[in-house]
């Protein structure tokens, strides 16, 4: 017993690192070990022999195993101090940068259009995405025939059985916003109605929800010469483009009378889109005089008051601005496109259209 205890007590003092002390556990008391064959022998003894050399075998066992564990924490402790000596940490230099959040371009330019129609005097109006088909469309003059009002093309809210409410649509404009807005407020008026809007559609250019923001403004002697200074004054703060020229196309809406169809100048050299140069135009919105109908529907006597009304995609005009090429885009999960396209939060919109920090 004394020849093996100092035999592997000697061997675990001596060991280098932890691999070779494992190589003297396995030799010592692993199942293969002289200990553990020493253990074997005690079936041949006499009980009285089992009695005096089973406790020393225990002992033994207990002693090697107590030493390992000592020497196997002196290594470690020895290696961390190796490795303390060998690195070394300079506190002084800066850390490193953290990824910040960024603002959706469609809240950007929610903003930006925000801040441009305030320095214009319009105030922002709000209301609810889901409303009664009667705000969406019998109080803008939409006809019961009119395709918009088809279930192809609008998302109507289940009704139970029973249910005698108005029927309740995803609104497919902010346009119903302008009706209660004409209905609590009365004229004279001047507000812009952004927000989310559904339609039954899905290409690189619509989506079943995007953005749209309408203005409104009602007087006494409102006439479209002023709704073309307000788009002009608009497009020359947005895109930052002075004396951007704009083409009024007669078109037809139910809700106003006169209609126009508003371009602007636009040139591509190389792919890329240039606004406010060239020989060519595009489409960004509709426009006109509001319907004396639709002033009548808000509370209003189209014998005393007139005014105008517009309405545009944000989703589309911030394509436009910032060269985003897929309607898509906006709701892709993928973030490295929202990194690409993302403004800082310190970046927000002046009174004149442009970013400031």
């Amino acid at each position: 017993m004394d020849d093996l205890k100092a035999k592997y007590l000697g061997q675990i003092a001596g060991a280098a690192d932890e691999a070779g002390l494992e190589d003297i556990r396995l030799a010592a008391v692993g199942k293969k070990g002289e200990v553990a064959l020493k253990m074997r022998e005690l079936g041949k003894m006499t009980p009285e022999e089992r009695q005096t050399v089973g406790p020393a075998l225990n002992a033994l066992k207990d002693e090697i195993n107590s030493a390992l564990a000592a020497k196997k924490a002196a290594l470690g402790d020895a290696a961390l101090d190796e490795r303390l000596r060998s690195e070394w940490l300079d506190v002084t230099l800066p850390s490193r940068g953290t990824r910040q959040g960024t603002i959706h371009p469609v809240s950007q330019v929610t903003e930006e259009v925000t801040a441009i129609f305030a320095n214009l005097g319009f105030s922002v109006a709000e209301g609810p995405r889901i409303d009664t088909d009667w705000y969406n469309f019998d109080a803008l003059n939409i006809p019961g025939h009119h395709p918009a009002r088809a279930e192809m093309d609008t998302f109507y809210m289940a009704r139970a059985e029973g249910d005698d409410r108005p029927p309740h649509v995803l609104r497919t404009h902010t346009s119903p916003v302008q009706i209660r807005t004409m209905e609590a407020q009365g004229a004279p008026l001047r507000i812009i109605c952004p927000g989310g809007v559904y339609r039954a559609d899905y290409d690189q250019t619509h989506t079943p929800m995007f953005h749209q923001v309408e203005g409104l403004a009602i007087d006494k002697d409102i006439s479209m010469a002023n709704l073309k200074w307000t788009l002009e004054e608009f497009f020359a703060a947005f895109f930052e483009v002075d004396g951007i020229k704009t083409r009024f196309r007669a078109s037809h809406f139910p809700f106003t009378e006169p209609s126009a169809e508003v371009d602007i100048q636009c040139s591509w050299v190389d792919g890329q889109l240039r606004i406010g140069e060239g020989d060519d135009w595009m489409e960004v919105l509709g426009s006109g005089m509001v319907h004396p109908k639709v002033l009548q529907a808000g509370g209003i006597d189209p014998a005393e008051w007139q005014g105008f009304a517009f309405g545009m995609g944000i989703d589309r005009i911030a394509m436009l601005k910032y060269g985003i090429p897929d309607l898509r885009a906006f709701f892709d999960s993928d973030l490295r496109w929202l990194r690409h396209y993302g403004f800082a939060s310190l970046d927000q919109p002046n009174l004149h259209g442009g970013l400031s920090r």
